[in-house]
């Protein structure tokens, strides 16, 4: 099943997000105290854990809605030094390995490769 069939309309972290990314007292929020902010907008244990964890894969699953995961990367790791090397290319890896290493191959850009020194 896509990700987007499986979206929970009624998940309060689908909500939070939208308000938050709009909302720097928000935003300063998500940084510095996450579990009371989830809290606050009725998300579950399970939702601020993955949130706390920035892990994509289980957020999807939860049914977050997958376009609002890049907002959740961005509230959590800045938008600054946006390239590969960025940590949330790393999480993505992490999450999805089969479908990055299909994706990337054994390229520079494949940031879970062990690249040796030399």
């Amino acid at each position: 099943m896509s990700n987007v069939l499986r979206v929970d309309k009624t998940l309060p972290t689908n909500d939070m997000i939208y308000y938050v990314r709009k909302d720097p007292a928000l935003q300063k929020r998500w940084l510095e105290d996450l579990e009371g902010l989830t809290r606050e907008f009725g998300c579950s244990r399970e939702e601020y854990e993955a949130l706390r964890d920035t892990d994509p894969k289980r957020l999807m699953d939860l049914g977050v809605h997958q376009y609002l995961v890049p907002h959740i990367m961005r509230l959590t790791y800045g938008t600054g030094n946006m390239t590969n090397a960025h940590p949330a290319v790393a999480i993505y890896q992490k999450a999805f390995p089969v479908e990055s290493k299909e994706s990337l191959g054994d390229s520079k850009w494949d940031m879970m490769q062990d690249k040796g020194d030399g």
